[in-house]
């Protein structure tokens, strides 16, 4: 049996780094998500997919991995990168988006995430699993926001 959760977040910050430098590092994949915690491996298979393994989260009786695939695609004039889920590849299907463009001395960034994680869990335990892999995955894309606002040098 499995338990479905959905996943729908967004964020939107200013930061003190050009833009060029912004689009540079979230437009570089496997850089954008080097800042992205208990990523357990990131594999490149090839055209713009990306597989994330996540690492393993709760206890021995009851453990959570997140597998997925994206396929990414950038457009500098934009100021867009997007990603799209890879069918049958994990047990979740991501899709998202940054957005980035000037703002008066600084870049300002829009992020959107959306998708289902898939948990090998009783029903039962539904109303348990649920809010936790929500958070979790609210804790981990805040971590990461923040380590990539350390990287471009704070907020603006």
């Amino acid at each position: 049996m499995t338990v479905t959760v959905d996943i729908d977040l967004g964020y939107e910050f200013a930061v003190k780094a050009p833009l060029d430098k912004v689009f540079g590092v979230l437009a570089d994949v496997p850089l954008s998500v080097s800042h992205f915690p208990k990523v357990d491996k990131l594999v490149d298979m090839g055209e713009g997919v990306y597989r994330w393994e996540m690492q393993r989260v709760g206890t021995a009786q009851v453990g959570i991995q997140t597998v997925h695939a994206c396929k990414y695609a950038s457009d500098r004039k934009k100021g867009t990168v997007t990603w799209t889920p890879v069918k049958g590849v994990g047990n979740a299907q991501i899709h998202g988006s940054w957005k980035a463009s000037e703002k008066k001395g600084a870049t300002n960034i829009v992020f959107k995430t959306a998708g289902q994680v898939e948990v090998a869990l009783p029903a039962l335990m539904k109303m348990i699993v649920v809010p936790v892999v929500h958070g979790e995955f609210e804790k981990l894309v805040e971590k990461y926001i923040d380590n990539l606002i350390k990287t471009f040098g704070g907020e603006a």
